[in-house]
């Protein structure tokens, strides 16, 4: 991994992150596999961004080295102009499964990363985040006890509980059905409008992917390269049935089955 840097790179004041010629590989069977190759993405602060590409080429690596949980070989990866080393306090991650620690109650699960915090700001903290993703009345709850849905809510206001100017949300909303998925989608949404923090977001369903993105990275097969990044137009991307979402989504879709025989319909697109 690249060294620290004390100074502030002048190009790059602008963007919360900045990515320039990732590399990434991963030994295995005591040969290297290239996950990502020359990956350059630069992402605004306030920005929503979602992810989508085939499985494993390099989605959720790419968002763990912006967080700083998976190191990389060459290339440049910044987070407020400064050199990721690491996971930073102001850096948050929601992952698939909640990963919320059964023997504690909600509340303790949400504040479990203020410990260092007077008790008075931290159960204000806690209280605060759990009525904004709807949980007011659960703090004593165990995680058993709540719904898949409910769980991932507790798992973005642990996220958000720290304040970080950048969330990570590594397919957050897959393992929810259908309607729970949807319910979720605008939860998120309203939080990011309200709160105006930077999210990042890989997903599976391109559907989730327009609705949310004011940007969508579309990445090619491994070795993930980006094929294109996808500026959205908010009043086409909030309307799933309207003529704009649907070009989003074939335009999107051409990209996975550019190297494959396989025709598709454009009514399973639309």
């Amino acid at each position: 991994m690249k060294e620290a840097k004390d100074e502030i790179r002048e190009n790059d004041n602008s963007y919360i992150i900045n990515v320039e010629h990732l590399n990434k590989q991963f030994i295995v069977d005591k040969q290297p596999m290239e996950v990502l190759h020359d990956i350059n993405l630069k992402i605004k602060k306030g920005e929503f961004i979602t992810i989508v590409g085939h499985s494993g080429c390099g989605k959720s690596t790419l968002l763990k080295i912006m967080c700083g949980l998976v190191d990389y070989e060459d290339g440049i990866v910044e987070r407020n102009g400064h050199a990721v080393v690491g996971p930073g306090p102001k850096c948050g991650m929601v992952f698939q499964d909640h990963r919320l620690l059964p023997w504690l109650k909600i509340k303790d699960n949400v504040g479990f990363g203020l410990k260092n915090l007077p008790k008075q700001e931290r159960e204000e903290k806690v209280r605060k985040h759990l009525e904004m993703v709807g949980l007011k009345g659960f703090e004593n709850s165990y995680p058993s006890q709540l719904s898949g849905g409910m769980s991932q809510r507790a798992a973005i206001a642990r996220g958000l509980a720290n304040n970080p100017t950048i969330l990570l949300l590594d397919e957050p909303f897959g393992a929810l059905d259908a309607l729970t998925r949807i319910q979720m989608q605008k939860e998120i949404l309203r939080i990011q409008e309200e709160e105006k923090t930077t999210m990042v977001m890989v997903t599976h369903d391109i559907d989730e992917a327009i609705y949310l993105g004011d940007r969508i990275v579309v990445m090619s097969a491994r070795p993930g390269e980006i094929k294109e990044i996808i500026e959205v137009d908010k009043a086409e991307s909030r309307k799933r049935s309207g003529a704009g979402f649907a070009a989003y989504k074939k335009r999107i879709y051409d990209y996975f089955f550019e190297d494959s025989d396989v025709e598709y319909d454009v009514e399973y697109v639309i």
